[in-house]
C-alpha cells in the first residue's frame, strides 16, 4: 500500500507532556473499533476511543505517532512537544493531599508562583480546595490519582458580584451571571477571569463534592449568590481543558461567558441523572468552541448553547458562533444538545457531527420564546452522522419554552399570532443529515415555530427514526398546551420551509405525519 492512501492520523493537541490524537475511522463516532498506537515504534497503548490522549511525553522532544490494527497502519504523524521551564508540585507549597486538610492556599501560591513556561502539578492524592483562581499561561496538570476536591462550604467560599458599574455610571463590569443575566454567584472551583493561554489537563478528577445535601438541594439556594460552576471563565482566551473527569458539580461543569477559542478533549463529565442544573459545557456568548471526544453524562443539558436574556442580547449583542461538537456520547440528560432557552443575543453555526446519544431525553433541542429580543436569532444548525438510542424524542424545536422568569404568561404561550417587535425571536436554518435513531419513545420529530415568526427553514435527509417495542410516554416539549405523546412521528406547526429527502419512520402509532401552517412542504 503506497504512503499516500494510507488513512490519516490526526493530532489534535499537544502540550510539553502530552498529546491528543483522532483515530483515522470514518464511521467511527466516540468509539472506534480497537487500534493499538505506537510511538516511536514501540506500542504504547490500545484503545477503542476515536480522540485519545497520550500522557507520560517529554518536553521539546520529537515523536513519531501511528496507529495500527493487524496490519492496517496509518500514516506516521511527527510532531514536537512544547518546551518546558520549570514543574511546580503542589505537595512542594504545602499541600497534603490526604483528603482532609485545606489545600486551597498552598494550591493557590504554586500558581500564583508559576513562570512563564512552567507547569504546576497536582500528584496523585485528595486535595480538597474551596476555589482556585487561574491566571494567564498556566499549565495545571493533574497526574493520575489526584482528586482536586471541593469544600461545599458557603461560608468560604468568596462571592462574585453580578454587575459593578464604572466609575462613571457609564459602563459596567460583569463578574458573574446565573441563566442569561447578571446575578451574584459563588465562585467556581476553578475560575479564570480575563485569561489567556490556559491549559487544566491530566488523568486526575475535580470533584465538585455536590449531592442533594447541600449544592443540590434548590431550595436551600433560595435568595442565596448561584450556585458555583466548577469550571468558570469570564472573557478567556485560548483555553484547552483536556483529559481530566469533571464530577458532581454544585451547577454546569464548564461554563464559558464571552469566551474565544476554547478547546474541551478527551474528558469525562459525570453527575447523577437527577441532580440539578449539572448541565456539561456551557458557552454564553462565546465563540469557536471545540469538544471532542467528550462523555457527558448529566443531570441536565450535555451540551447548553446559550447567550443571554434580553438584557444582555440588546446590551451586549455577541451571539454564541462557531460551535464544533464531535466524535463525543452524550448519555442521559435532558438534552443531547441543546441550544436556549437563553440565547437573546443569537446563535450561529453550530456543527453536531460523527457523536452518539445514548438514553438522553431529547436529541437536539431548540429552546426559546417571546420575551428572548430581535436580536434572539439561531440558524446555522448542523446535525450530521449522528447515532441516537433510547432518546425520549429525537429533534425538538419549542418556541413557547416556559421556565423561568415569565415563562408561564399568556404573552409567551399564546399560539396566536402578537404583534412582531423588538422582543420576537427568529428562528432560522436547520440541518439534519445521517441519522439512525433507534428505540425513541416519545416523538420523532416536533417542531413548534411561532406563527408571527416561523421556522425559516429545515432539511432532513437520510435520517431514520424507530419507536421502542414498549415506548414511554410524556411531553417532548416543556411548552404550555404540549400533550403527552407515544411513538409520534412528526409533529409540526408554523414553519416557511421543511424538506425531507430519504427519511423514514418505523414502528410509530397513528398517523405518521401532523403538521399545519407550513408554507413549503417537501417529503421525497
Amino acid at each position: 500500500m503506497k504512503q499516500n492512501t494510507l488513512p490519516e492520523l490526526r493530532v489534535l493537541h499537544v502540550t510539553a507532556r502530552l498529546a491528543v490524537l483522532q483515530l483515522p475511522e470514518a464511521e467511527a463516532d466516540y468509539g472506534t473499533e480497537e487500534y493499538d498506537i505506537y510511538v516511536d515504534g514501540e506500542k504504547r497503548l490500545t484503545t477503542a476511543k476515536t480522540v485519545k490522549s497520550l500522557f507520560g511525553l517529554k518536553p521539546d522532544t520529537e515523536y513519531t505517532v501511528r496507529a495500527g490494527r493487524g496490519s492496517e497502519l496509518t500514516r506516521e504523524v511527527t510532531f514536537r512537544t512544547e518546551k518546558e521551564f520549570v514543574t511546580l508540585n503542589v505537595r512542594d507549597f504545602g499541600a497534603f493531599g490526604n483528603g482532609i486538610t485545606d489545600d486551597t492556599q498552598s494550591v493557590q501560591a504554586a500558581i500564583m508562583t508559576c513562570p512563564p513556561g512552567g507547569r504546576v502539578f497536582i500528584p496523585e492524592g485528595v486535595f480538597p480546595v474551596t476555589n482556585i483562581f487561574l491566571k494567564s499561561g498556566l499549565i495545571l496538570e493533574l497526574g493520575e490519582g489526584a482528586v482536586l476536591k471541593g469544600i461545599p462550604d458557603r461560608n468560604r467560599i468568596p462571592v462574585l458580584p453580578g454587575r459593578v458599574e464604572s466609575w462613571d455610571e457609564e459602563d459596567e463590569f460583569l463578574p458573574a451571571v446565573w441563566e442569561g443575566a447578571p446575578m451574584d454567584s459563588y465562585a467556581g472551583l476553578l475560575t479564570g477571569m480575563y485569561a489567556e493561554n490556559v491549559t487544566i489537563c491530566g488523568q486526575g478528577t475535580i470533584d465538585g463534592s455536590a449531592n442533594f445535601e447541600n449544592w443540590w438541594n434548590e431550595k436551600r439556594n433560595a435568595g442565596e449568590p448561584a450556585r458555583p460552576r466548577l469550571i468558570f471563565l469570564n472573557h478567556c482566551r485560548d483555553v484547552v481543558i483536556q483529559g481530566v473527569t469533571l464530577k458532581d458539580a454544585p451547577a454546569w461543569n464548564i461554563h464559558l461567558f464571552f469566551c474565544e477559542r476554547v478547546k474541551c478533549l478527551d474528558m469525562w463529565i459525570t453527575a447523577p441523572y437527577h441532580s440539578h442544573n449539572t448541565d456539561g459545557l456551557v458557552p454564553e456568548s462565546s465563540a469557536q468552541v471545540e469538544a471532542a471526544g467528550v462523555r457527558f453524562s448529566s443531570g441536565n443539558d450535555c451540551v447548553s448553547i446559550k447567550s443571554g436574556t434580553f438584557y444582555m442580547g440588546k446590551a451586549y449583542h455577541t451571539p454564541t458562533r462557531d460551535i464544533f461538537i464531535h466524535h463525543c456520547l452524550m448519555e442521559r440528560g435532558h438534552g443531547g444538545v441543546t441550544i436556549g432557552s437563553e440565547m437573546a443575543g443569537s446563535v450561529d453555526n453550530v456543527h453536531i457531527t460523527d457523536c452518539r446519544f445514548i438514553a438522553t431525553d431529547r436529541g437536539l433541542r431548540v429552546k426559546t420564546r417571546r420575551g428572548r429580543g430581535s436580536e434572539a436569532y439561531i440558524g446555522g444548525i448542523c446535525f450530521d452522522n449522528v447515532k441516537m438510542d433510547g432518546v425520549k424524542s429525537a429533534f425538538i424545536i419549542n418556541c413557547y419554552y416556559y421556565c423561568g422568569v415569565d415563562g408561564r404568561t399568556e404573552y409567551v404561550y399564546a399560539k396566536k399570532p402578537l404583534p412582531v417587535d423588538d422582543r420576537t425571536p427568529r428562528i432560522g436554518t436547520v440541518t439534519i443529515r445521517n441519522v439512525r435513531c433507534k428505540d425513541c419513545h416519545m416523538v420523532g420529530i416536533f417542531f413548534y415555530g411561532l406563527p408571527e415568526s416561523k421556522i425559516e427553514s429545515v432539511l432532513m435527509e437520510n435520517v431514520r427514526i424507530g419507536f421502542a417495542r414498549n415506548a414511554i410516554g410524556g411531553r417532548p416539549a416543556m411548552m404550555s398546551g404540549c400533550a403527552v405523546t407515544k411513538k409520534q412521528g412528526i409533529f409540526i406547526r408554523n414553519a416557511k420551509k421543511v424538506i425531507f429527502r430519504d427519511v423514514e419512520l418505523s414502528g410509530y402509532i397513528g398517523e405518521p405525519i401532523d403538521i399545519e401552517a407550513v408554507d413549503q412542504w417537501e417529503w421525497t
